[in-house]
């Protein structure tokens, strides 16, 4: 055991079926990295750069292929997102990658449409989805692609439909109404133990593109609101660099168009 080992919890990657980084090579794109500079070489982004070099996967959250049957060929590890992603196979001889539910299994059939068993990687219209069906990938609006409970683990429940609204029960605990011609994927997202992960040293943060962050409290007051004093002071109320007060402050904008959708506020 070292330092570095002593405290990691990694995941064990007994979900991927392909070992090796060897993705789809027509569903991979470049991924070009500013490193947290701009057009001119300036630093705009603190703590960014570095991290080893990763392949953009092409991800369908769209899911438009409707009534074309599509085989799960692999589970795939995907460095840009927590969740796995499944290659699938369509009849017609299309590739494509979708997030992998929990339970898909290769070798497993799904496919997407109005008409479809509402079963695990399944995509289908909300107006078809059973009540009380775990669901992922949901679309906010048709036809623009899910937008909604798409990181490892996460997932929604449809729990009511009235009129041309479904009403979820987000993972933030929010109740939200969604045009019930919206699809959704059935199921919760797969790889659910990636929120144990603990990197256990400084080195894998940089591996991920991460630079060390330095807290207001330790800068000058020159540099930050909250430095300066003598020995360890607390820094005074909570206030990002430029001086606008951290927390406690409502982030979302009053007037958003979808206020009139939500009908139950998240847990506190």
């Amino acid at each position: 055991m070292t330092p570095g080992t002593r405290q990691r919890i990694a995941p064990d990657f007994a979900d991927v079926t392909v070992k090796k980084s060897n993705p789809e090579k027509s569903l991979t794109a470049v991924s070009k990295r500013s490193g947290g500079r701009n057009n001119t070489g300036k630093m705009t982004m603190r703590y960014l750069g570095g991290g080893h070099k990763k392949k953009i996967r092409v991800v369908d959250f769209k899911r438009e292929k409707f009534d074309v049957p599509a085989t799960v060929k692999s589970i795939e590890y995907d460095p840009t997102r927590s969740a796995r992603i499944a290659l699938l196979f369509y009849a017609d001889g299309e590739k494509r990658y979708i997030i992998a539910p929990n339970g898909l299994q290769v070798g497993q059939t799904v496919v997407s449409g109005e008409n479809v068993a509402p079963e695990v990687g399944n995509a289908l219209p909300m107006s078809k989805i059973p009540l009380g069906t775990i669901i992922h990938n949901i679309e906010l609006k048709p036809g623009k692609g899910g937008a909604m409970a798409r990181s490892a683990g996460s997932y929604a429940q449809l729990v009511a439909r009235e009129g041309k609204y479904a009403t979820l029960k987000l993972p933030s605990g929010e109740m939200r109404n969604v045009l019930v011609v919206c699809l959704a994927t059935v199921g919760s997202v797969g790889n659910a133990e990636h929120m144990n992960v603990n990197l256990g040293k400084a080195g894998r943060k940089r591996w991920l593109g991460r630079r060390p962050r330095v807290r207001g409290v330790v800068m000058n007051p020159v540099d930050h609101p909250m430095g300066g004093g003598e020995g360890k002071s607390s820094g005074g109320h909570p206030r990002s660099r430029n001086g606008l007060y951290a927390k406690g402050q409502k982030t979302r904008t009053p007037k958003k168009y979808s206020n009139k959708l939500i009908i139950g506020k998240k847990k506190k």
